[in-house]
């Protein structure tokens, strides 16, 4: 077992280099891995979406609902506006929109393939209003916009199962091919060789979340604030960052305050 994962590993040093220039992330520029169509991801993900919305139930107040929608298709316009302004419409090809809140006490939020945005009321009270809402928002739709689960799945596909293309996996491994794509878009646990990738696209979401909601007219300095919250509400210890797909919290925050300059180049008050 040890030779094989030996084998594969060095398959998967070996294949990069050629591989990673396969595309490059808006406004970052950084080279990134994808082995996956755009229209293949999106249908797979509207249809997990579909499933998950049909088996949570749905924020009890409707004004949680409500402002969720508000401020995630406020920062959906001004990404728009932004990609259709620089002749970067591709970046957002496909996309369809959706924003929903789930009444749980989890604190936690996530974003799939297309704009498929799922927010958990127990996240609410960290927020706690609008600008604080869209620190949260702007990252997940920072992790769409960057295809990072599309990158994630593209590693899995090549380490994994040796590079076979996505059809091809569907067909003759529709389990495994679910797993991945449930770990790669952040709805499951992966430690392993494909750590390293995960913190990178936490720390773009971050910088590219302050720029999203700079445009759209929320102050990215709240950024700060929020984190701040978040990290004072954990239970317990956290993680060491060496086993965490996120950040440890002071350095998130310390990269935030390092990316500020850049995002208050875009900020204009409404």
């Amino acid at each position: 077992m040890a030779a094989v994962y030996r084998v594969k590993l060095m398959l998967l040093i070996c294949m990069l280099p050629f591989l990673v220039g396969c595309g490059k992330v808006a406004i970052t520029g950084r080279s990134q891995l994808n082995l996956v169509p755009d229209s293949m991801v999106n249908s797979m993900a509207l249809q997990e979406y579909t499933t998950f919305l049909s088996e949570n139930k749905t924020a009890a107040n409707p004004a949680h609902s409500e402002q969720v929608r508000r401020v995630g298709t406020r920062l959906a316009k001004a990404v728009e506006k932004y990609c259709r302004d620089n002749n970067m419409m591709d970046t957002i090809a496909g996309f369809d929109w959706q924003f929903n809140t789930i009444e749980s006490d989890e604190v936690n939020a996530w974003c799939m393939p297309g704009g498929k945005i799922v927010v958990y009321t127990g996240i609410l009270p960290i927020t706690p209003n609008d600008e604080g809402l869209a620190v949260v928002l702007a990252h997940e739709i920072a992790h769409a916009v960057a295809r990072h689960g599309s990158e994630r799945m593209s590693q899995s596909l090549l380490y994994e199962m040796g590079g076979m293309a996505l059809s091809k996996a569907v067909e003759t491994s529709p389990a495994a091919t679910q797993e991945l794509f449930m770990q790669s878009y952040g709805l499951g646990a992966q430690i392993g060789v494909l750590l390293p990738y995960s913190r990178l696209h936490e720390k773009e979401a971050d910088r590219l979340g302050l720029i999203f909601m700079a445009m759209a007219g929320y102050n990215p300095r709240t950024a700060v604030d929020f984190w701040t919250r978040m990290s004072a509400a954990k239970e317990g210890a956290a993680p060491p960052e060496l086993l965490s797909t996120h950040p440890a919290d002071a350095t998130r925050i310390r990269y935030i305050e390092e990316m500020m300059p850049e995002a208050m180049q875009y900020y204009y008050p409404r």
